[in-house]
């Protein structure tokens, strides 16, 4: 949008009404890449050094952009002449100024682009019963700063959590599905590492990863609990959080935290580590951490490090980094033990209703299918209260149902090279329901005309993909509700 009004480049600075726990001369660092992975190869892994077409991500800015320090950007705006900047620009500096035309910045920024050989590492605990069937527990260990809270403690954890599994193993314990553990490259500069194993194993791996549990930041404070997940793992996540102790009072982290579940959930990020397995390649994930809202802006600065850490938790880091490694250890042995996969379908019911509430005044269609998507996902719950668990074949045909649920909300009617986080709810992009809403919101209040055309054309996609959804959820095609 600036480069469209004339702008040639972007300084980014932490305006201490926003950041209040920061230095002025703290300095940020990270990436403007609208979007996650290699930004030269979008949709196309970026490995084995395989030669693409010349490609660009749509992500990436058109103009320079350079982050500055508070102190920096105080300096600039006190020399700059012209009016006064809108309120809703303005935070704590005293001056703020939109420019004249004798105003004169230079930019200069000296990166050097270069190709560079990056490397996740995995290990792998399989399974007895269903070995190509898998958890995938993930830690960032990257960072452009110190990293302590946004990558030391996670890659700790991920390796504890290693060591823990495959002493279970020796001491004779038997999963039924495998458990992967992996350690992601480059992470600070937009989820490049994951996202490059996304693209490279796409085809596969929704039929094999049905889960990803992220063990990025979980500890950056220690006054609240935040939570972003999949709807498919909210209630394996309470149940988690209501059975892990806190050790001094004895109380449950749901007791703790907040009695009500849905305050600890939150929205997941593009930014968020275990964003590209959920929008992208459609795979149950989640991510958690505990917080102290008010120090949160510490990360990606160099106060990202162990003494600051220890500071603001009160030397709790150890005990709070215990109770993630509960919460993450807990859920996977639920997810790789138990005969039936611990995914709640009917919980993407709720979220349909949610975002189809203000849009089925006007059409039916969609009203039809997240109808069929409630059926169908209370289908699956008869089957499973009526079906032998010993029974490996229909648990494995029950499972294979449920497995599907999160990709099929990937919609199949964009590209994946232009659209890459193609997720109807959670995703980015013309296909989700977020932005229909939004457009239409825009047409009730005259911000734009209406194009009937591409209205009926967003309808139609956006619900065929919840009744795909639904269709396979249901099962075998004589099951299927054929009402649309």
């Amino acid at each position: 949008k600036l480069s469209k009004m004339g702008a040639v480049a972007a300084l980014i600075y932490p305006d201490p009404a926003d950041y209040k726990t920061l230095s002025w001369d703290a300095e940020l660092y990270g990436h403007v890449h609208l979007g996650s992975g290699d930004p030269y190869t979008p949709g196309f892994p970026s490995f084995n050094h395989t030669q693409f077409p010349p490609a660009k991500s749509s992500g990436l800015p058109g103009i320079l952009a350079q982050t500055i320090t508070a102190n920096m950007a105080k300096s600039i705006f006190e020399k700059m002449g012209g009016e006064d900047a809108p309120a809703r620009f303005k935070g704590d500096f005293p001056t703020y100024k939109v420019g004249s035309e004798s105003d004169k910045v230079t930019v200069a920024v000296n990166n050097n682009l270069a190709d560079t050989k990056i490397h996740n590492v995995f290990g792998v605990i399989k399974g007895y019963v269903d070995p190509d069937r898998y958890v995938v527990i993930g830690a960032q260990r990257d960072s452009m700063t110190l990293g302590y809270a946004k990558s030391a403690v996670g890659t700790s954890l991920l390796l504890e959590l290693a060591r823990v599994f495959t002493e279970l193993k020796k001491d004779g314990f038997r999963p039924k599905r495998s458990v992967v553990f992996a350690s992601w490259t480059a992470g600070d500069f937009g989820n490049v590492g994951v996202t490059e194993w996304l693209e490279g194993y796409w085809s596969s791996l929704d039929r094999k990863a049905f889960t990803y549990i992220s063990l990025d930041g979980v500890v950056t404070g220690a006054d609240s609990f935040r939570a972003s997940a999949s709807p498919l793992l909210h209630t394996l996540l309470q149940k988690t959080l209501g059975k892990v102790k806190t050790p001094k009072s004895n109380s449950s982290l749901l007791q703790n935290y907040g009695r009500d579940f849905s305050s600890l959930l939150t929205p997941m990020q593009m930014d968020d580590g275990a964003y590209p397995l959920l929008a992208l390649s459609g795979i149950p994930s989640v991510s958690f951490s505990f917080i102290s809202p008010s120090y949160e802006q510490f990360l990606d600065t160099n106060m990202d490090e162990k003494e600051h850490l220890d500071r603001i938790t009160k030397q709790k880091v150890v005990e709070l980094s215990v109770l993630a490694a509960q919460v993450a250890g807990q859920m996977a042995l639920r997810l790789i033990h138990d005969h039936i996969l611990k995914l709640d379908v009917t919980k993407y019911s709720d979220v349909i209703d949610r975002h189809v509430s203000d849009i089925i005044k006007r059409v039916d269609w969609l009203n039809a299918a997240k109808n069929s998507y409630g059926r169908a996902a209370a289908s699956l719950n008869v089957d499973i209260s009526n079906t032998d668990l010993n029974d490996m074949e229909m648990c494995r045909i029950i499972n294979n149902r449920i497995m599907k649920v999160e990709h099929n909300f990937l919609s199949p009617y964009v590209s994946l090279r232009d659209v890459p986080f193609r997720h109807i709810f959670f995703g980015n992009g013309w296909q989700t329901s977020t932005d229909l809403e939004k457009y239409l919101g825009d047409v009730q209040e005259n911000k734009t005309s209406l194009n009937i055309d591409e209205v009926l054309n967003k309808f139609a996609l956006l619900t065929w993909t919840i009744q795909g959804c639904a269709n396979d959820l249901a099962g075998d095609i004589w099951s299927l509700d054929n009402e649309i």
